[in-house]
């Protein structure tokens, strides 16, 4: 078993090659050496390496062309190209092509090494995830609960020790967390799998028709029952129901709900026959219970009722390792519905992801790539396919975007020109304003003073 990372560094130019070599083995990195695209192919064949990187400029055989190469036979390798044209083009083809990142140069070596360590560790997150999936798939159905998180992994723990009893759940937690996967994920590793799995939402539905609802209702039972209806009750015979917003339940229907879990018996309404029934009830709530019976609002006898086994689900900000697998999750599930061939996201966008609180938990990531993914105008989602993430950007960020989208075809003003060129020159150079103006061939003075007048500096 290795100790260190492998890195492969592809570089005609020789002394830049031996430059990066000595400083990433000080890094701790195991690093080989390839002087062109097509010994680094032979080189990626000859064994395995945890991260390539690459220049774009070769002569033989281009960097644009052997990642094609290099991700035809591995496609799981990350590679991350350097180029020292700053062009957007290169960039986007090279990220179509498969390229995790890109860097320009001259390197800016600090951001080389975060480069490469979060290359790395997505790497490391989509194995683990797999074996993770592998182990658990032997004896544990997760029902495309996703997530690797040590939160997530504690719940799926939780979840499958709980699965096999008999016992009743409540679930726990903030709407859009995941509660009604949790409930079937319950279901479906237990002993009830082959019975049925019945849901209602106790808040959608009014009083009067939750008791007929739950427990059916006899023909003539009220003006419009014209038949016999069965209940959920009744329905999930031999299985689960999952009662969901079981806090929007009366009080008079909390008091009826409660005979049934004591006794395994109700009568339809209108009716006089009592039925048993075998049944797993599950019940979830985005409210705290307890502050509601101190309110008088829920009865604590059914809350003891529900709660012989209590699942909490973690907030999405508790779980952050989990976005990346969620949103990609996501947008395989959307390219597919909308017919579209959105490849993935951008290193910014998914950064932005990541560091987003998402108030509105999984629901509201799932909502936001779809709508990113139905909008999108290229291959990559990027930061400004996200207006609910735009909103939070720092003001720099936001004048960046703004530089970035400004279209210089047609009537456009040198001043526009002007300042698109300055601000995406400092942002390819990592936001080093000595290198931009060396790039822009100004003085350091005079890149101040009009970032100033950007409002980019104080």
């Amino acid at each position: 078993m290795r100790d260190k990372s492998t890195i492969l560094v592809v570089d005609d130019d020789n002394a830049h090659r031996t430059m990066l070599h000595t400083l990433m083995g000080g890094w701790g990195y195991d690093v080989s050496e390839a002087d062109d695209g097509a010994s680094a192919i032979e080189k990626v064949k000859a064994q395995s390496y945890d991260l390539v990187l690459m220049d774009v400029r070769m002569v033989k055989i281009s960097g644009l062309e052997a990642l094609d190469k290099i991700k035809a036979y591995n496609p799981a390798i990350p590679v991350i190209i350097m180029t020292a044209y700053s062009s957007v083009e290169t960039a986007v083809e090279a990220l179509k092509q498969g390229a995790h990142d890109y860097l320009t140069k001259p390197l800016d070596f600090e951001k080389l090494k975060i480069t490469i360590e979060r290359s790395m560790e997505h790497t490391r997150l989509k194995e683990e995830n797999r074996l993770l999936k592998e182990n658990l798939g032997k004896q544990f159905d997760r029902q495309n609960i996703i997530g690797r998180s040590p939160a997530m992994i504690r719940l799926l723990e939780t979840v499958a020790q709980v699965a096999p009893s008999e016992a009743t759940v409540l679930i726990t937690g903030e709407s859009g967390t995941g509660k009604e996967l949790i409930a079937g994920a319950i279901h479906f590793n237990s002993h009830r799998k082959e019975g049925p799995f019945v849901k209602i939402n106790c808040a959608a539905i009014t009083e009067t028709l939750l008791e007929s609802e739950l427990f059916g209702h006899e023909k003539g039972a009220f003006t419009g029952a014209d038949r016999r209806k069965e209940g959920r009750f009744f329905q999930a015979h031999a299985g689960s129901l999952f009662l969901d917003e079981i806090s929007e339940m009366s009080f008079t229907m909390q008091v009826k709900l409660l005979r049934v879990l004591q006794e395994r018996e109700f009568t339809r309404v209108g009716g006089e026959k009592t039925l048993r029934v075998d049944v797993r009830v599950i019940a979830a709530t985005n409210k705290n219970l307890m502050d509601l019976i101190s309110k008088g609002a829920f009865r604590e006898d059914l809350y003891y009722r529900l709660n012989v086994v209590s699942i909490e689900i973690p907030k999405l900000k508790q779980r952050k390792d989990d976005i990346p697998l969620l949103a990609q999750h996501f947008l395989e599930i959307f390219s597919a519905k909308n017919r579209k061939e959105i490849k993935g996201f951008t290193p910014r966008a998914m950064d932005h992801l990541i560091k987003y609180d998402w108030p509105g938990n999984v629901r509201e990531l799932m909502n936001a790539v779809e709508r990113a993914v139905v909008l999108a105008r290229s291959d990559y989602l990027a930061v400004d396919d996200f207006p609910i993430i735009q909103s939070t950007l720092p003001k720099d960020e936001v004048i960046f975007q703004e530089a970035a989208s400004v279209n210089l075809e047609g009537d456009v003003s040198l001043e526009e020109v002007e300042k698109t060129t300055i601000l995406k020159t400092l942002e390819a150079a990592g936001g080093n304003k000595s290198e931009t103006a060396r790039r822009l061939g100004i003085t350091r003075k005079t890149l101040h003073k009009k970032l100033k007048a950007y409002g980019v500096m104080p």
